[in-house]
């Protein structure tokens, strides 16, 4: 937290800014400011407003130029996400040990949330990236650890995770992806199915069946680039998260040394679920992120866009409206701002808050978005608007770390079991 402190005191803070695509708006802050009742520094402590303020002016400055180029472009950022982790982000709740920045659960939230105003889907990846380093930090031995860890937090390397298979994905304990052991060796084959970074990245974290039938029978692999078996399918046409490739990972008698095995056999399900109760919490900060800039895009719309002789900003239907979109906005961030804290704290509640605010976050995020590119007319469907790419990029997180449907059942089966 200290080396934190002195980074976040190190770089130059400004005010930032949203993207409008083609054309910036850096004065969307600077002319009216941040109301206080959605300021997201409101209820930090004084170290986590000064990275919350590197991580917003990072994303003004670093991403948000870029983000409509690397969409349309189809552009995986590598520098500016080694820029990122010169700043601490490559490894966020990583210990510091092996290179990681050692924060919190919440001070990582608070971080996605402002890098997503820059560009969602490449925060997206990050989150995911740290998501990866965070399972070989926790569950790797301290060779492991030493290993990948630090090539990993200084994003010199890229990680992906890899759980989702063609035939199972919200079941996702029916993985068929085998590893049978031979020698010091694990055996791999099978396919895996929407791997953010695939075919980029250097590490795949790897969910395989060693055993039988069920969750008890996965087990948790670190698969390197460049290992003989290991290939990727096309790369995917996306409607949005177009700045990180995804692909198939394929694995044919794909040879995997039993030391790059994270725990025991039979752990690897554990292990996986354990990742995404904080994979959730990350992908709701960046629908928060988008959310957050679209409400503040409609607002400087309303406020200069003119019908039937006066400004938006005078209809008291559009007032309502970009009220109930800041109300959802500032609901959306107090609980997952609580579900940061119960999952930190290892709270008995801690897995059905994070289910409940990535069920909520995301689809009230994604809510609000599209309301704010309601409220842009035509122009909010065209590209030269970013409101158009933050309802793209953030409709997939409804799907993703585990579909909102599951979430609902997660939550369902919390409240009849204790019943």
């Amino acid at each position: 937290m200290a080396a934190a402190r002195a980074l976040a005191r190190g770089v130059l803070l400004g005010s930032y800014s949203i993207c409008r695509s083609r054309s910036l708006i850096f004065n969307s802050v600077q002319k009216r400011g941040i109301a206080a009742c959605i300021d997201p520094s409101i209820g930090l402590t004084d170290e986590q407003k000064e990275f919350q303020k590197v991580a917003f002016d990072f994303a003004a400055n670093e991403m948000a130029p870029h983000m409509a180029e690397w969409d349309q472009k189809e552009i995986f950022p590598v520098e500016a996400m080694r820029k990122a982790a010169q700043l601490g982000f490559g490894g966020i709740y990583v210990n510091p040990d092996v290179g990681g920045s050692g924060l919190s659960r919440l001070d990582t939230s608070i971080i996605f949330e402002a890098l997503s105003t820059g560009c969602v889907s490449t925060t997206a990846y990050i989150s995911i990236h740290n998501m990866c380093a965070w399972m070989i930090d926790t569950f790797g031995n301290n060779e492991q650890r030493e290993k990948f860890c630090p090539d990993l937090c200084s994003m010199q390397k890229f990680a992906s995770y890899c759980l989702t298979e063609p035939g199972s994905g919200s079941d996702a304990a029916s993985l068929l992806t085998s590893a049978n052991l031979k020698g010091d060796h694990y055996i791999l084959n099978g396919s895996k199915a929407f791997i953010s970074g695939g075919g980029d990245t250097d590490v795949y974290v790897v969910m395989c069946r060693t055993g039988g039938k069920g969750p008890k029978g996965i087990s948790c692999l670190v698969v390197e680039k460049g290992t003989p078996g290991l290939s990727f399918g096309k790369k995917e046409k996306k409607v949005g998260w177009n700045s990180q490739p995804t692909r198939a990972v394929i694995f044919e008698d794909c040879a995997v040394p039993v030391t790059n095995r994270l725990g025991a056999e039979g752990e690897g399900f554990s292990i996986a679920m354990k990742g995404l109760n904080g994979g959730r919490i990350n992908i709701a900060s960046c629908s928060l992120g988008a959310a957050h800039a679209s409400v503040l895009l409609a607002r400087d719309h309303m406020c200069v866009r003119k019908q039937f002789g006066e400004t938006l900003s005078n209809s008291q239907f559009l007032q309502f409206r970009l009220a109930e979109m800041a109300t959802k906005l500032v609901a959306s961030r107090l609980l997952l701002r609580q579900a940061a804290v119960a999952l930190q704290e290892g709270r008995p509640d801690a897995v059905s808050l994070c289910s409940m605010a990535k069920l909520f976050v995301t689809d009230e995020c994604f809510s609000i978005c599209n309301q704010a590119l309601q409220i842009h007319g035509g122009y909010g469907y065209l590209k030269d608007y970013a409101v158009q790419q933050y309802v793209r990029d953030i409709r997939v997180h409804q799907i993703l770390e585990g579909t909102n449907e599951v979430m609902r059942m997660i939550i369902a089966r919390s409240l009849l079991s204790e019943s």
